[in-house]
């Protein structure tokens, strides 16, 4: 398990049962959206000191350099375009985004994105997420069937259409209940790995980064089998480890 903790999330799990029994029928579309604050009164932002290599610092300040962290659509969208991948039961098979930076000086990630992932059977999604305080948030997830539609956040889950649903019962808090249905799989002798679910959903994120960093539409056969894209630093030391430059679409390359 990596934590994505919606899989285990009370009224996730019992929306999804329904999804996937057909209450809203198939699955056309389909929106995700991790748009918040900027968050800085969540990760701490390290001051470079006296005596403190370059690699230190960016190790220090993982959230904010694509190397460490992704980018937040990696780190942080990770959740949302895994609920979409769970719902409709793949990855997506190509992808268009855009993003930047407005009003982020921190480290070379960007402060917003926005993808449009289509998976098979031409189910277009539309992703967005944003790390700019001020502006509405949300934090969500909406799909559209030929016979309803059904809406997530961390706190409500329900389904409108023929088969109306709302979930109104106990809600555990899923960071918990995350650990607690691992270790039950391990006393209980039935293995829960959810590995191939979570490499799936960061790759459809890392998809996304690329499409938005250099401005072009990616197929998930490409990125999977041709692309040659590796942030790894030169080696693992803390010395001197100049910053890479924030990626500028049309003119990054893509690799």
């Amino acid at each position: 398990m990596a934590g994505t903790q919606r899989r285990h999330q009370a009224h996730y799990v019992e929306i999804m049962k329904r999804i996937q029994n057909g209450d809203i029928g198939e699955i056309v579309a389909a929106q995700c959206y991790w748009n918040g604050g900027d968050m800085l009164g969540y990760w701490k932002w390290y001051e470079q000191q006296s005596g403190m290599s370059s690699m230190e610092w960016q190790c220090r300040n993982w959230p904010w350099f694509t190397w460490l962290s992704g980018d937040h659509i990696v780190e942080q969208h990770v959740h949302n375009l895994d609920v979409i991948s769970w719902a409709i039961g793949s990855h997506p098979v190509q992808c268009m985004g855009m993003g930047g930076r407005q009003v982020r000086t921190l480290g070379n990630i960007y402060d917003h994105f926005a993808v449009e992932f289509e998976y098979p059977k031409g189910v277009r999604v539309l992703s967005m997420c944003r790390q700019i305080t001020g502006c509405t948030d949300s934090v969500s997830e909406r799909l559209v069937g030929t016979k309803g539609s059904s809406y997530t956040d961390s706190s409500i889950g329900y389904i409108e259409g023929p088969k109306a649903y709302k979930y109104d019962g106990p809600n555990p808090n899923p960071y918990v209940q995350e650990h607690a249905d691992l270790i039950n799989s391990i006393r209980e002798g039935k293995p829960l790995n959810e590995g191939r679910n979570v490499a799936q959903s960061t790759m459809s994120a890392i998809m996304g980064r690329m499409s938005a960093y250099t401005g072009r539409a990616l197929k998930w056969d490409w990125v999977m089998n041709a692309s040659k894209l590796d942030l790894r630093p030169p080696k693992y030391e803390f010395g001197d480890l100049p910053m890479p430059p924030v990626a500028v679409p049309g003119k990054t390359q893509l690799i």
